[in-house]
């Protein structure tokens, strides 16, 4: 396994994973119920008893207040309490000096990225977030991310109903839709409180989660980040940052990109099926008695995987497009900030190793998205996309490289990355001309396609009036 982060991979198509491994959480591919075991799924654990009938409680007593009730599949007044439960009561807001330092680092980082790139600039305000912050600026996007699966997951249980059976059973789905929707949101807020803690900035886990031309670092997790590293506080600070502002400048200046990564998720989710047959199956086989008797024999037939989605072409398809999109993404924010701060920051070398390494260890990243999405973030073609952006930058220079950026079919895909001198040569070569001036050469290409669909409409009109 690569030490890079990022790619995505469903867990019934990861070669790594051996049979009965589940320590990548119990929340994989389950996106509704709560975990079926205790940590790594191995079990009840009695020692979240407690924890778990007291979020109940606050759950179903939240659906009688006003308020207190989402109108979505997903309870995000739920999912915001207790992520903000588990942070506590005694965040600090951020001091002024802080704020200050952290808008000290981003024009720094800013005046070194101009080198880097062609891009300009793309943040128009620079934050210092608390936990706090992060929660409430992030969840919009989460909604975008959550909202598709669940939505998914709490009609399937209808879609093959007889119309007649539907209505009859209106107001049980009714109640099941709202306690399903409390249930993604205790698992929304458990999973969001613990990745509040640990992310670094707002683009940390590689996804455009914050508003619009906004960088933002979240000062207290960089602290504790940077205990017992070698290198000081305020260089980490401005690497982070480096990092950070790279990040808007691609998703500021490259204007479809924010969609297609966001839209790629929700792709994944359109494509959720579940395998009625085997439910059925499941349940022609089940002996209540049995299962009264040896209560073992129940989480045996959930670990089967019988109630879980099902990958399905479309899933693959969406997979791939969002792997390939993430690991460009990533290689191009490297390649860029390596070149930005080079001999500036000595430390930046190992920097650059601690943070794939922290990615790559799986940490509360890939668990969110495990337990939200059903997705598992997995450390696949980084590498090979660094490696690309790099002879790119040294064979074609920043304006070519930087000019594949200007439409998705310009980018390279998933094959080259894997041998990326056709690619390439195809900028260097005989496809220079496209890369010297993309959108010219898109125009040109629909204008084809236009006179060609109006050339085949006048035929067809033609022939009509004979």
């Amino acid at each position: 396994m690569s030490d890079f982060p990022f790619g995505f991979s469903n867990r019934d198509d990861d070669p790594e994973r051996k049979p009965g491994d589940e320590s990548s959480g119990s929340g994989a591919n389950n996106p509704f119920g709560f975990p079926l075991g205790g940590a790594g799924g191995g079990g009840f654990d009695p020692s979240q008893l407690g924890q778990m009938l007291t979020q109940l409680g606050a759950m179903f007593s939240s659906m009688g207040q006003p308020g207190g009730q989402s109108g979505g599949p997903v309870n995000y007044d739920i999912a915001k309490r207790l992520a903000r439960q588990q942070l506590g009561s005694t965040i600090a807001p951020i001091a002024a000096g802080t704020q200050s330092a952290v808008t000290d680092a981003a024009r720094l980082a800013e005046l070194w990225l101009d080198s880097a790139t062609t891009f300009p600039a793309g943040a128009t305000r620079t934050v210092a977030w608390t936990a706090n912050d992060w929660i409430e600026e992030t969840l919009p996007t989460w909604k975008r991310l959550c909202d598709p699966v669940a939505e998914q997951v709490s009609g399937m249980w209808t879609a093959t109903l007889p119309a007649e059976a539907k209505e009859f059973a209106a107001p049980m789905f009714g109640m099941l839709g709202q306690m399903g929707g409390l249930a993604f949101g205790s698992q929304l807020g458990q999973a969001l409180g613990q990745l509040a803690k640990e992310v670094l900035t707002s683009t940390d886990i590689g996804l455009p989660l914050g508003p619009d031309g906004t960088a933002a670092l979240l000062p207290t997790a960089i602290s504790e980040f940077s205990t017992g590293l070698e290198q000081p506080e305020s260089e980490i600070l401005v690497y982070l940052a480096a990092r950070e502002t790279a990040h808007q400048r691609l998703f500021v200046h490259v204007p479809w990109l924010r969609q297609q990564v966001l839209g790629a998720v929700e792709d994944y989710a359109r494509g959720i099926k579940m395998d009625f047959s085997a439910i059925e199956q499941a349940a022609q086989n089940l002996d209540p008695m049995t299962l009264a008797q040896d209560p073992s024999k129940l989480e045996e037939l959930l670990s089967q995987g019988t109630f879980e989605p099902q990958t399905t072409p479309e899933q693959k398809a969406a997979l791939e497009r969002l792997e390939t999109l993430l690991a460009l993404i990533e290689g191009w924010v490297e390649t860029v900030v390596t070149d930005a701060v080079g001999d500036r920051l000595p430390g930046a070398g190992a920097l650059a190793e601690t943070l794939r390494r922290r990615r790559a260890t799986g940490g509360p990243a890939e668990q969110t998205f495990a337990t939200l999405v059903g997705l598992e973030l997995r450390p696949r073609k980084v590498r090979e996309a660094a490696a690309l952006w790099r002879r790119l930058t040294a064979d074609a220079g920043l304006e070519k490289r930087d000019g594949v950026w200007a439409h998705p079919d310009l980018l390279p895909d998933s094959s080259d990355l894997d041998s990326p001198a056709g690619f390439i040569d195809s900028v260097l070569g005989g496809g220079t001309s496209a890369f010297d001036d993309p959108l010219a050469q898109l125009a040109e290409t629909e204008a084809k396609e236009r006179a060609e669909k109006e050339g085949k409409g006048e035929d067809s009109h033609g022939e009509d009036s004979k």
